[in-house]
C-alpha cells in the first residue's frame, strides 16, 4: 500500500483502510514483544518509610538517615524514598 502519511481518511477505500489497519496491528504486535520498562514505586514522608517497615516514627527516623539513605530524596520537608531499592538497602543490611 503506497499512501502517503498526509492522504485523508476519506479518500481510502474500504480495502485500503483495512489494510492499513492491518499494518498497524502487526506493528503493535512488534511493540508489544518489547520488555516494558518498570515502573518505580515510591514512599513519601516518614509515614510512608513507618508503613514499608512497619516501625515506629522514631525508627523511621533512624532508618532514613542511615540503612536507606541512598534511596532517599529530601528537599526542604518533602521525603521520596524509591520503595524497591529500600527495601533491597535495609535487606543487604541485615546480612
Amino acid at each position: 500500500m503506497d499512501h502517503k502519511d498526509d492522504t485523508p481518511m476519506f479518500a481510502l477505500t474500504v480495502g485500503e483502510f483495512r489494510e492499513l489497519m492491518r499494518e498497524e496491528g502487526k506493528q503493535e504486535l512488534n511493540h508489544a514483544d518489547v520488555p516494558q520498562k518498570e515502573e518505580k514505586s515510591y514512599v513519601y514522608g516518614l509515614a510512608g518509610i513507618r508503613k514499608l517497615f512497619n516501625v515506629s516514627h522514631a525508627t523511621a527516623q533512624r532508618y532514613k538517615d542511615t540503612i536507606i539513605k541512598d534511596a532517599v530524596v529530601q528537599c526542604g520537608r518533602k521525603i521520596i524514598v524509591d520503595r524497591d531499592k529500600a527495601i533491597e538497602m535495609f535487606n543487604q543490611n541485615k546480612k
